[in-house]
């Protein structure tokens, strides 16, 4: 491991805010019909950061800036994932902000807020995790708002709420640490830490928590999640449920494995209960939701849960990491592409309102269907085995339990997403016009779910490596 202060190690990062300053230039001057170069230079800046990424995981691991940045197979796994998720929702959203006047800001706040995320995965320093948290955070507040509808503005106003309440609990949390721990860089603080009070210490690990649960919308910090879904546009929607869970459950991972003893607090059992509590409850709210957007918010808090069964045993079982990213990869491309469907539907808001889908759009029904069997974790799909490898991981850790309870909140599951897929293949019924780009999301997510499934063999070997500590 090498510690440098060298630029080049952040070339992902660089590229991210760079198509953000840049775009946000060019869209000052660019007329409203020409506003689609901002969204080309964006995607351009995601596929030279995969690029880049790709580059940097064939180097050793090596913490940059001081010991504040580690870049390592965590931290790659971040980057490919959101940078993915970019160039998806920069796609779903083309029919759904092409020539809005306010369309450079979109795609700007999008990166910014992706930016954010990749350095939630990638902190190691409790300074660097409260900056990417408001960087993951404040963008996001902005894009709920971003079309001025009643319902936007509502939901921007309580997105904006809850993480002001929880991020200052975050910056408490982090003060509160660091004056036991005498140190914010995770390495060290884990040394002072040990020797700390450990009641102090649990006040600290609870309060830091608080603001990285808001982030991923697990209980108890999900009050937010189905009114911002439910009111946001379908893109700004899957934008929200989706990339920020990635770095911010990478953060939670990494803060517990490298910042907190392992004699400290108990955060495995609280890990735990918070898994079963995002499951249970995701599930319970979603069973009689009649709005799809609505159905896909609670749908994504019981996903929470599933990966933080595996955050609970991370340091006890070797398969605990590979388990987590491929389950964040494959969780990412199928809920952006169940979103893609509800985008290409925008007259479709309710679950009866999709009611003969199959015979007048027969690609985008079997597309929708991959995409919520995916998200039940129907084999050959990628949740499917990620959902495998979390209930061996957990089993391996010693939290069988929890496997069990997962395993019956997954059979639960299938219920409300069956209430959904059966009007689909169901006569009568009217669909409206199909809008291309979503659609074509759609298809290419429902399929790259499957392909990531059946390669999975491949790529989970890819993402064994502990975080940088």
């Amino acid at each position: 491991m090498t510690m440098n202060e060298n630029p080049a190690a952040l070339l992902p990062e660089l590229f991210l805010l760079g198509g953000a300053v840049v775009g946000l230039l060019l869209g000052a001057w660019l007329p409203r019909h020409r506003q689609w170069l901002v969204r080309l230079l964006a995607a351009v800046a995601a596929g030279a950061g995969l690029v880049a990424t790709a580059v940097a995981a064939t180097r050793p691991d090596q913490v940059v800036f001081g010991a504040s940045y580690a870049v390592d197979t965590p931290t790659h796994a971040t980057r490919s994932i959101v940078l993915t998720a970019v160039l998806v929702a920069l796609a779903l959203s083309v029919d759904g902000t092409r020539a809005h006047r306010r369309e450079t800001e979109f795609v700007v706040l999008l990166q910014l807020g992706a930016l954010g995320t990749v350095l939630l995965g990638g902190a190691s320093d409790l300074l660097l995790l409260v900056a990417a948290f408001l960087l993951a955070s404040v963008p996001l507040y902005a894009l709920a708002g971003w079309d001025k509808r009643a319902s936007s503005v509502e939901a921007a106003m309580k997105y904006f709420l809850s993480g002001a309440l929880l991020g200052v609990t975050m910056l408490a949390g982090t003060a509160l640490l660091l004056g036991v721990g005498r140190d914010t860089a995770y390495p060290a603080l884990r040394e002072g830490l040990a020797a700390a009070p450990a009641p102090v210490v649990a006040v600290g690990l609870v309060a830091v928590l608080a603001g990285l649960l808001f982030k991923i919308g697990a209980v108890p910090a999900h009050f937010w999640v189905a009114d911002v879904t439910d009111g946001t546009p379908p893109g700004v929607a899957a934008i929200v449920t989706t990339i920020p869970k990635i770095g911010g459950v990478v953060a939670v991972y990494r803060l517990l494995l490298v910042a907190i003893p392992s004699d400290g607090p108990d955060w495995p059992l609280l890990v735990a209960v918070l898994a079963i509590a995002s499951m249970t409850l995701g599930n319970l709210a979603a069973f009689f939701q009649t709005s799809v957007q609505r159905l896909l918010a609670y749908s994504t808090i019981s996903q929470v849960g599933y990966l933080l069964v595996v955050v609970a045993v991370a340091g006890r079982a070797a398969q605990a990491q590979p388990a987590l990213l491929f389950y964040l990869a494959g969780y990412a491309v199928t809920n952006l592409g169940a979103f893609a469907v509800v985008a290409a539907l925008p007259g479709a808001r309710t679950l009866d309102a999709h009611r003969g889908l199959a015979r007048r759009r027969p690609a985008l029904a079997v597309a929708l269907a991959v995409c919520l069997l995916g998200l039940v974790g129907t084999p050959p799909t990628a949740v499917f085995l990620g959902k495998l490898a979390i209930f061996t991981a957990a089993v391996d850790g010693g939290f069988a339990w929890l496997a069990v309870v997962a395993i019956l909140n997954t059979v639960a599951s299938v219920f409300y997403y069956l209430r959904w897929i059966a009007p689909v293949f169901r006569d009568g019924g009217t669909v409206r016009d199909v809008a291309a780009w979503p659609a074509g999301v759609a298809y290419a997510c429902a399929t790259g779910s499957v392909v990531l499934g059946v390669v999975g063999g491949v790529v989970l070997p890819l993402l064994v490596g502990a975080p940088l500590s």
